[in-house]
């Protein structure tokens, strides 16, 4: 357009226009082409800097894609940090492996056998007893077989399954743990409600309950996970699949995976662990206003037990996956995750049985 007015006004008729009066006005003109030319070169480098930029982030794509797809297995470093005593700690896990079977079994065992035994306490017990050979199972063995065989390989397949079970078996020792409180909370608080309220139909479907809550929840997580890219190392510093490192090794955004994390960490950890605080609260001050001080000690000898396994397993559970994300540090979730998957299950035969005079008397009826 300023081309062409300026055609217009040196083919006119009319000299004295283009006289030096107009000159400002031919500049003006000629200033506005160098204004629209500079704009649009302007336009035309912000449109290539958008497409290097979206050829850019395609291409990052497709290279997250390519690593994704590349990611088939993890390494479970474990202790592989302390070479020289690999040996020696596949004799201890070795032991305390077995122990862990054989006390929690003798639990089962006797419980089924002995009909003194046969009340919601120890109906519980037994079950509890059970899941903590389950829990054990599915990381005890594979940790053995790496220190081992010095093999450390884990399919994808193999880790997702891992942790799916892992994650399930926790949160059902949580809800279980909770139930064995709300059973000492009827026993001594109304105690003569307690026949009523814990039929074994009641516990049989409190239990399930337990069983089955946590499937469908950790299963989704689990999926969440592993749908990440994992376009980083595979190498897990870690004894079995867990969260932490896991999300440690995704190279894509993990916010909306931490905070589903931290749901469940509330629903399945901090919500449980606040019902068992409240049920012996409750418990406490009852057994204080007893009037004999041998019912006093009766009742806190049913209750001592179990409040050792809360704190141990809730207590590593709880700093375990609410801690933030910048306070996790690879040597502590190891230490941590030895305390919930291994020490608790192990002690809990001793606690339970030790300080019990039924199980104790059960248990010299099974021997010989």
């Amino acid at each position: 357009m300023a081309l062409k007015q300026i055609s217009r006004e040196f083919d006119s008729d009319k000299p004295q226009d283009l006289n030096w009066k107009n000159g400002t006005h031919i500049n003006g003109s000629i200033l506005k082409l160098i204004t629209t030319a500079m704009i649009m070169k302007a336009h035309l480098d912000i449109l290539s800097q958008s497409k290097e930029q979206a050829m850019s982030r395609q291409m990052e794509k497709k290279t997250a894609e390519v690593n994704l797809t590349s990611v088939t297995e993890f390494v479970l470093l474990g202790f592989s940090d302390i070479p020289n005593l690999q040996m020696f700690l596949f004799v201890i896990f070795f032991f305390v492996y077995v122990i862990i079977l054989m006390g929690n079994g003798i639990i089962v065992l006797i419980v089924r056998v002995d009909q003194a035994l046969q009340t919601p306490m120890y109906f519980f017990l037994s079950n509890f007893s059970f899941l903590e050979i389950c829990f054990v199972s599915v990381t005890l063995p594979r940790m053995l077989t790496n220190l081992w065989t010095q093999k450390r390989n884990i399919s994808l397949f193999a880790c997702a399954t891992q942790m799916s079970f892992v994650l399930t078996l926790g949160n059902i020792e949580c809800l279980l743990l909770t139930v064995m409180a709300y059973d000492r909370y009827v026993a001594i608080c109304n105690p003569l409600h307690y026949p009523l309220v814990m039929n074994h139909k009641v516990c049989v479907q409190m239990v399930v309950a337990c069983w089955i809550t946590g499937v469908p929840v950790e299963t989704g997580q689990t999926y969440q996970i592993f749908s990440l890219p994992f376009c980083g190392s595979n190498q897990i510093n870690h004894f079995f699949c867990d969260i932490p490192p896991l999300l440690k090794l995704a190279c894509g955004d993990t916010f909306l995976n931490e905070m589903l994390v931290f749901t469940v960490a509330v629903l399945f950890v901090t919500i449980p662990f606040l019902l068992i605080l409240g049920s012996y609260i409750k418990i406490i001050s009852t057994i204080l206003r007893l009037p004999s001080a041998t019912g006093r000690t009766k009742a806190f000898s049913t209750c001592s037990s179990h409040i050792t396994v809360v704190v141990m397993f809730f207590g590593s559970a709880i700093i375990t996956y609410l801690r933030p994300k910048s306070k996790h540090s690879s040597r502590a979730d190891k230490f941590l995750s030895l305390f919930y998957t291994i020490v608790t299950p192990m002690f809990n035969p001793m606690i339970y049985t030790l300080r019990n005079k039924d199980a104790m008397m059960a248990l010299r009826k099974l021997l010989p």
